[in-house]
């Protein structure tokens, strides 16, 4: 059994960790960089130390200073979240060396399915349906190119290493092939330090579902439904959902994909929580395997909703060997075992009227929304400092209710009752996104925003006081008007009502 665990990441997840091993009575351990020395997980956990510089290179992606703090505290365990070393096959297996277990997939199978090469090859293995392309190791850019002759214009460019639409290039004609590539590998040097590329056929229209499983070290594997993220701008994901409306429509393409996912599952040898992304192209009714994320998901919570499994829970049970033992429904996979609809906006800092740059700063005030079926996953609050060192992200917001409908209505009114003074935010932008019809209908694809969206401006939900009280936050006093008194029988400042 684990007894301490020590969170290799900060922020919104490293809170929503916490909050999970204490209810399990795990001690945990946050680590902080300087510029989050006052942060909230600090402030959350057990215990906490410092581990270097405001750059990730020299704290959160800092291998050698996380193994030191570990060992310092005598932690048994780590868990990395997501983002930073939460897929570095090295940090998994530099965790095994000194004794410690890390809360994630063995460092084989994260190698296996890390590169998307390799992984498309072992989906080919596992008889997971793939995009038409060319997924070759140590391929030359004139056999790169070839391979896109071959498939046919357009074509999409991508990193083997990348995530997060870096590395991404889609290539409409040959003339532009050789500077896309070149951009393209360029950006996936940048961030990964590896720059092969494969080629893959561009689906027009595509969906982007993916599918959450546990796998177990006893050959157990439960899918647990999948999510639908294809409202996303530059590749970055802002609203999902679970279940898709792809497979509300459809139910019988459930099966097919839930076969698929465990196959592939069963054949790397992967342990723990993890996604398996698809495309779906919507003209041919099908399904054609991405990647997979070896790590837990920022969107895991829709599927918490939905299921009522604690994900990072389970990520701990069976970090310590435990049997993967869910209700016999939820193991097999069975549609019937689904409750309601959920839905999650990422609320970011940034200003979407300003061509959604981020937005620095201290929170001057903070009021979430709360009630039932509404759940806030943060790491800020009302002192808080948004740094430039790190993401955007503010804070997750779920809700989950009976249908599709009623979510996105309990959506609308959460993010009404949402409130950030101090920096920008994009709350106005994802209301925006949720009134429209496309969105209400789910008739939409990956290209929803970049077409429903380009060119906004904000629709005026919020009340016109509230919306200039949050552009004039941070820019001076700010004055609140004094409210009329109550009068009537509840005005009363005792207990007892009046007659």
């Amino acid at each position: 059994m684990i007894r301490k665990l020590l969170i290799a990441n900060r922020g919104e997840i490293a809170v929503r960790i916490i909050r999970t091993a204490r209810e399990m009575g795990i001690r945990t351990v946050a680590v902080y960089s300087d510029a989050d020395a006052d942060s909230n997980h600090v402030r959350f956990a057990d215990e906490a130390v410092a581990i270097g510089a405001s750059e990730p290179s020299a704290s959160y992606l800092n291998i050698r200073r996380i193994l030191e703090a570990a060992k310092q505290v005598e932690a048994d365990a780590i868990h990395p979240g997501y983002g930073f070393l939460s897929e570095c096959a090295e940090f998994s297996l530099a965790c095994r060396d000194v004794g410690l277990t890390f809360v994630g997939p063995p460092p084989e199978a994260m190698r296996r399915l890390g590169a998307k090469i390799e992984a498309k090859q072992l989906a080919v293995q596992a008889n997971v349906p793939i995009t038409p392309g060319y997924f070759e190791l140590g391929a030359t850019d004139e056999r790169l190119k070839q391979a896109a002759q071959k498939i046919g214009f357009p074509i999409m460019l991508k990193a083997s290493a990348g995530g997060g639409g870096r590395g991404m290039r889609t290539v409409t004609d040959e003339a532009h092939f050789e500077d896309e590539l070149l951009l393209a590998r360029e950006e996936a040097l940048r961030s990964f330090g590896d720059g092969a590329m494969l080629v893959e056929k561009l689906v027009d229209k595509p969906r982007h579902i993916e599918v959450q499983f546990l796998a177990d070290n006893h050959g157990n594997v439960a899918c647990l439904f999948e999510r639908e993220c294809s409202i996303q701008r530059r590749h970055q994901k802002l609203i999902e959902e679970s279940p898709s409306p792809v497979l509300l429509k459809s139910p019988e393409l459930w099966e097919p994909l839930r076969d698929a996912v465990t196959n592939l599952v069963l054949l790397s040898g992967y342990v723990g929580a993890g996604t398996a992304e698809f495309i779906y192209d919507q003209a041919d009714r099908a399904f054609y395997f991405l990647e997979v994320n070896a790590r837990l998901q920022v969107e895991h919570p829709v599927t918490e909703a939905i299921t009522g499994v604690d994900l990072v829970e389970w990520q701990l049970r069976i970090a310590s060997d435990e049997r993967l033992m869910l209700n016999p429904d939820l193991m097999a996979g069975s549609r019937s075992a689904m409750v309601g609809h959920a839905l999650e906006t990422r609320i970011i800092a940034e200003d979407p009227s300003q061509g959604f740059l981020p937005s620095i700063g201290k929170v001057l005030g903070w009021a979430e929304a709360n009630g039932i079926g509404i759940r806030v996953d943060t790491g800020f609050s009302e002192g808080s400092e948004v740094s430039s060192y790190y993401d955007s992200l503010l804070a997750k917001l779920i809700v989950h209710a009976e249908s599709r409908d009623r979510a996105i209505a309990k959506m609308k009114s959460a993010l009404m009752d949402f409130h950030v003074l101090g920096v920008k935010t994009n709350i106005g932008y994802a209301l925006d996104i949720l009134q429209n019809s496309a969105f209400a209908s789910g008739e939409f694809d990956t290209g929803f925003v970049s077409r429903e969206m380009s060119h906004w401006t904000n629709s005026g939900i919020l009340p016109p006081e509230l919306a200039d009280l949050c552009d004039n936050a941070g820019q001076g006093p700010i004055e609140f008007r004094q409210l009329p008194p109550l009068v009537g029988a509840w005005s009363a400042a005792d207990g007892f009502r009046l007659h």
